[in-house]
């Protein structure tokens, strides 16, 4: 069963499935699907490729404004996105065309068919841009900078790059020799990419300005917010952050042949809806091959996790807690956990996000066995970086602003509060999504490339 390994769990169309479902596309004059990308791809375009049977050319399509298409393929929400706005959703009877899955498609079939590699290129202009972060949104800021002639070098902290795309993301949902033939692609753009480059200590933000014409920080929110409640430091409890990066990073789930150990019980509690508390109960499901419950302070209606990640964890056996949440950890007398004592919810207003707000009911407490718990309830900025950088203005959640101060006729710029440093993505978001993340960067390279041309 699949809940035993880390192999990918979807397994994509066929060549004749992905004909089939490109032949539904109605091929709009004015289609709601491109808008409905962040990175706004030419998706009739690409769709209308695969049907003519020319993959070569679809893949082409979608790496215009793509620089990931197979991470998209696999992880993007596309049932709020593209797949969202798809015309077919008005037509009783029908389903959205699938457009996750014929990226995938394309993007897969051109890294294993021969089709021309792409040479690595020469940087064509005298201006050098730092990226900082090798995540979603540094990789589409490097990449659509190296296409308009920069040179560009790419800083990661981490011994590997790619971000939350090799620390966050399991393998049984994106393959990481899938994110390393992606990465390979950006490099041969002319990205340089130095790993084990940790900007505030290894090197200052003053060291790079003085290198550099640009500079673009895409750092994303790697510190994991925690609950704090009584018993938070007992042993057996892993913020969602550690637990992932060990499991995928650090290559835990091939112990032992790799030294990663990620002790796990046999009563394991997840806190969170999303999809990063999914992608842990789904991992230490298959680690210990044990009882993995979730709790989740909201009901089962407003669960922000993928639709299809929620269907995947109750397919593998994963049982759900709704409005439920946890108040105190409870110690056995070695020090470490042994019961989650949870408070029942029930729903009341709205709050500022649209969903009626959680409210506990008082005196409706219930205590639950555990001897391992993953809390995966959010993330906030990394400070490394920005305790050492204390020119850049900060919001109030500790997130980086970037100014909306008019550079010609563009009303954004992208630009922090230092002239030259821009910042995309969740440090100044907050988590969001891969595909948000690529659009910001797309965009903020759009807002360097701008900056640095008007200097001239």
């Amino acid at each position: 069963m699949r809940k035993k390994d880390f192999f990918e769990v979807n397994l994509g169309y066929t060549p004749d499935e992905a004909v089939k479902e490109a032949e539904r596309c109605l091929q709009c004059s004015n289609p709601p699907c491109v808008k409905g990308c962040p990175v706004n791809i030419d998706i009739p375009g690409f769709i209308k490729k695969i049907k003519e049977g020319n993959i070569e050319e679809s893949a082409g399509i979608l790496k215009e404004t793509n620089n990931l298409p197979a991470v998209c393929g696999r992880v993007c929400p596309q049932e709020t996105q593209c797949e969202g706005t798809c015309i077919m959703n008005r037509m009783e009877g029908f389903e959205p065309i699938s457009i996750g899955k014929l990226e995938r498609f394309a993007a897969d079939e051109s890294t294993q068919s021969e089709f021309p590699k792409i040479e690595v290129k020469k940087p064509q202009r005298k201006e050098k841009i730092a990226v900082v972060g090798s995540g979603p949104a540094g990789l589409t800021c490097a990449a659509n900078l190296a296409k308009r002639g920069y040179g560009v070098i790419i800083y990661e902290a981490l011994h590997l790059p790619g971000g939350v795309l090799v620390y966050g993301i399991p393998e049984f949902r994106l393959p990481k020799k899938i994110v390393g033939k992606e990465i390979d692609e950006v490099r041969k753009l002319g990205v340089r990419i130095e790993v084990d480059t940790i900007i505030g200590k290894t090197l200052t933000i003053d060291e790079l300005r003085e290198s550099f014409d640009a500079i673009f920080i895409g750092i994303g929110a790697g510190t994991p917010r925690m609950m704090n409640i009584p018993g938070s430091d007992l042993i057996g409890i892993y913020s969602s952050s550690e637990f992932l990066t060990r499991i995928n990073l650090m290559k835990g789930f091939r112990f032992p042949e790799f030294d990663t150990p990620v002790k796990v019980g046999q009563k394991i509690i997840v806190v969170g809806g999303g999809n990063v508390a999914m992608d842990s109960a789904r991992s230490a499901l298959r680690i210990s091959q044990s009882d993995v419950k979730v709790v989740y302070r909201r009901s089962e209606e407003q669960i922000p996790a993928r639709i299809e990640e929620y269907h995947h964890a109750v397919e593998e056996g994963i049982e759900f807690h709704w409005l439920t949440n946890p108040v105190e950890y409870l110690s056995d007398e070695e020090g470490a956990i042994k019961a989650v004592k949870v408070q029942k919810m029930q729903l009341g207003d709205k709050d500022s996000s649209g969903r009626r707000r959680p409210v506990p009911i008082e005196g409706a407490y219930e205590t639950m066995e555990a001897d391992t718990v993953i809390e995966a309830i959010g993330q906030t900025p990394n400070k490394v970086l920005l305790d050492t950088f204390q020119d850049v203005r900060l919001n109030k959640k500790g997130n980086i602003e970037v100014d909306e101060k008019t550079l010609g006729c563009y009303p954004e710029t992208d630009e922090s509060s230092v002239e030259g440093i821009f910042a995309g993505g969740d440090i100044v978001t907050g988590a969001a999504t891969v595909i948000e993340a690529m659009g910001a960067g797309k965009r903020a390279a759009a807002s360097i490339d701008r900056y640095l041309k008007s200097r001239v």
